[in-house]
């Protein structure tokens, strides 16, 4: 399918106009209330395309920002149970933890062990 643009919706604007002005030259079987048709509902639906593109990015926005001060809040956590774990008998669940790390390298290692960011 082709992708209704700004130089398309021009040019089938632009088709539309000619159609309408000098329908002879087209075959009988071409509907031009049909293309009419078309393009009013295309035109129609733009303002909610934008409206629901734009709540799109607002709601990822929004799960991006969330998903990141979880994570944040997860690795203060894991700091913290790093720090005092043997204390509270958290060995295993931080060698859990831990695993998560080891296969990332060591960036992850190193914003696992870097200083919570306020934010």
């Amino acid at each position: 399918m082709t992708k209704l643009g700004d130089h398309n919706r021009a040019f089938t604007r632009k088709a539309l106009e000619i159609a309408t002005q000098t329908p002879d030259f087209l075959p009988r079987s071409f509907d031009i209330t049909e293309m009419r048709r078309d393009l009013e509902l295309f035109e129609a639906l733009q303002p909610m395309l934008l409206a629901l593109t734009r709540l799109r990015e607002l709601v990822d926005d929004t799960a991006v920002a969330a998903g990141d001060e979880a994570y944040r809040a997860a690795l203060e956590v894991y700091r913290y149970a790093k720090a005092n774990g043997s204390v509270a008998g958290l060995d295993d669940l931080i060698d859990e933890m831990g695993r998560r790390f080891a296969q990332q390298g060591s960036r992850a290692k190193a914003q696992a062990t870097e200083p919570a960011k306020a934010g």
